[in-house]
């Protein structure tokens, strides 16, 4: 019985089988779906963009004025926060998040009411509606991103769907919770007077459940909000991924700021969402009913406003130069280098280049399938192993960007009196500090722990690549010991007195290569482009060069700015 109990039922396999099957026979539907969701993505993302921001604060400002009956507290909120976030040069990035919340709860909301009407009107449908509810809200919410990008691959509408199974509950729940406190009487008196179903429901019903049922509304938009960080994980575009760079890389000061606007567009979110309901606490009698005249004006005004900012959008959603590429690259230095510089590149000749971040797991995915059209931070032979035998065949090998001069290995301190991973023994409490649990780094430093049987007692504490820094840097300031899993090239051995332990074992691999990967096909589409991408090659010290600009504080791009116009000779040589 016991060996019985211990056999594991096979339920991950069983759901890895239905994703599959699903994939494999509805892949038309979910592309179809892709297609018409990346569509309106576009021409929204593309219309709000087209809008000068400084007239698009004073409009959103204005709104508020009357909104909140011209009250001057949140005209004044509203106005001061999207400043900050222009300011900050987060623009762009508010505009593709506040598209995601847009469309997110508006799916969430009419797919959430009709079912909360459905669960109000049939206990049955309750009993099996509710549960669920509570798997969707108890999920944890990185969950829903794998099968979001097995079927709809990577950006902005994986995101969306994502954050609507994630969002839905409080909508479906507390409108069938409003519905069924509707006074029992309030209805037999709706029969009595002869109403039928729809009329008692349109007219007693939701009336009376409306202040619950925007209250659901309203944390649903706050909880599609709640998933922008998360969504980012999977190349959805916005500020999520600011916060996440920041998480990532270690850097305080970018986190807040990226932190600090997705609160002003969450208040800005939840006190217009609140003001829609603007009749609770009135009376019958004080509310004031529009009229028809004015209903037809304000619903016709509002159509042609929304046909011309789509024409708006759509208009500036075709215009491109020779042109437009999407590099897919990982949340770190080095990969978020060599993309800059050569997107930075590749726009100087003309194209209009996306940078996709992603996981390095969905990087190869997003490449395969065509979602992007080039990675250049594929670690060959050993990091990136599993990745590229699975996908390989599916993925044009362009050679590699710094050839046999990557290496990943255990750093520590130059005042540490070690020299090889053999000479470890009790050292900074017998722990190496390492990275992300799913990175490749950390697969070779498990395999280094059991490779030396002086590491025995070792333990690794998985972190992030920002974590592992930081933890050394401490440290250091302290003269501490510390072991961390590191690699080269990255800017910790520009900055600080470093070195790598050897490693005779190889447990941590040897010399590797920086590869780019583009899709297939991408060479008979833009040969131009591709030439690029096959010409780019650089040393360790240029790349970390530019790392270390990055870790100082400038921007990526101005950081990859900095080396093109110091070493025109290379650029020429990949532009020839």
């Amino acid at each position: 019985m016991a060996d019985f109990l211990q056999q594991k039922i096979p339920i991950a396999q069983a759901i890895d089988a239905i994703v599959d099957w699903l994939t494999e026979h509805l892949s038309v539907f979910f592309n179809l779906l892709q297609t018409i969701g990346q569509s309106v993505m576009d021409v929204l993302s593309n219309t709000l963009a087209a809008i000068p921001p400084i007239l698009l604060i004073l409009l959103v400002t204005l709104a508020a004025y009357f909104v909140f009956n011209k009250k001057w507290q949140m005209p004044v909120f509203v106005l001061l926060g999207l400043v900050l976030i222009y300011n900050q040069g987060m623009w762009d990035d508010l505009m593709y998040t506040l598209t995601l919340v847009i469309v997110s709860s508006f799916i969430a909301i009419a797919v959430g009411v009709p079912v909360g009407i459905l669960m109000a009107k049939s206990d049955k449908a309750q009993v099996v509606i509710k549960p669920i509810l509570d798997v969707m809200q108890t999920m944890p919410s990185f969950v829903y991103l794998i099968p979001a990008v097995a079927f709809f691959g990577i950006g902005i509408v994986p995101g969306t769907v994502a954050s609507v199974i994630f969002a839905l509950p409080p909508t479906v729940r507390l409108t069938n919770l409003g519905i069924r406190q509707v006074d029992t009487e309030l209805k037999e008196a709706s029969d009595s007077f002869g109403g039928t179903a729809m009329q008692k429901l349109s007219k007693v019903e939701l009336p009376l459940a409306k202040g619950n049922i925007f209250a659901g509304i309203n944390q649903t938009t706050m909880m599609v909000l709640s998933m922008v960080v998360i969504a980012s994980m999977i190349g959805t575009p916005g500020l999520g991924q600011g916060v996440l760079a920041a998480v990532q890389r270690s850097q305080i000061g970018s986190g807040f700021i990226y932190g600090v606007a997705v609160v002003i567009l969450a208040i800005m979110m939840d006190r217009f969402t609140q003001s829609l309901n603007k009749n609770r606490g009135k009376s019958q009698n004080e509310i004031k009913v529009m009229s028809k005249k004015r209903k037809v004006f304000i619903g016709g005004l509002t159509a042609a406003v929304l046909v011309v900012l789509a024409i708006i959008g759509g208009v500036s959603q075709g215009s491109s130069n020779k042109g437009a590429i999407t590099l897919a690259y990982a949340e770190q230095d080095d990969q978020v280098a060599s993309t800059t510089v050569a997107a930075q590149v590749l726009e100087e000749e003309g194209y209009n280049v996306t940078m996709t971040a992603l996981d390095i797991p969905v990087t190869f995915e997003a490449v395969a399938n065509g979602q992007a059209d080039a990675m250049l931070g594929a670690w060959l032979p050993t990091t990136h192993e599993a990745n590229y035998e699975q996908l390989g065949d599916q993925l044009d090998n362009l050679g590699p960007s710094l050839d046999k001069q990557a290496q990943n290995g255990l750093v520590v301190p130059s005042y540490m009196d070690v020299d090889s991973i053999e000479d470890l023994t009790d050292e900074a409490d017998q722990t190496i500090t390492g990275v992300e649990p799913g990175a490749g780094n950390t697969a070779a430093a498990k395999a280094t722990l059991e490779a030396y049987p002086n590491l025995a007692d070792w333990d690794l504490a998985t972190s992030s690549a920002g974590a592992m820094t930081t933890q050394l840097e401490r440290a250091m300031s302290q003269e501490e010991e510390v072991v961390v899993s590191a690699w080269s090239p990255h800017w910790i051995f520009s900055r600080y007195d470093v070195k790598f332990l050897e490693d005779p074992e190889g447990g941590m691999g040897g010399a590797e290569s920086i590869v780019t990967l583009a899709r297939l096909g991408l060479e008979d589409d833009m040969p131009e482009a591709y030439q690029i991408l096959d010409n780019f090659e650089w040393e360790v010290e240029d790349i970390e060069s530019v790392m270390l600009e990055m870790e100082e504080g400038d921007a990526p791009e101005e950081a990859a700015q900095h080396w093109i116009d110091n070493n025109p000779e290379k650029v020429e040589e990949w532009v020839e």
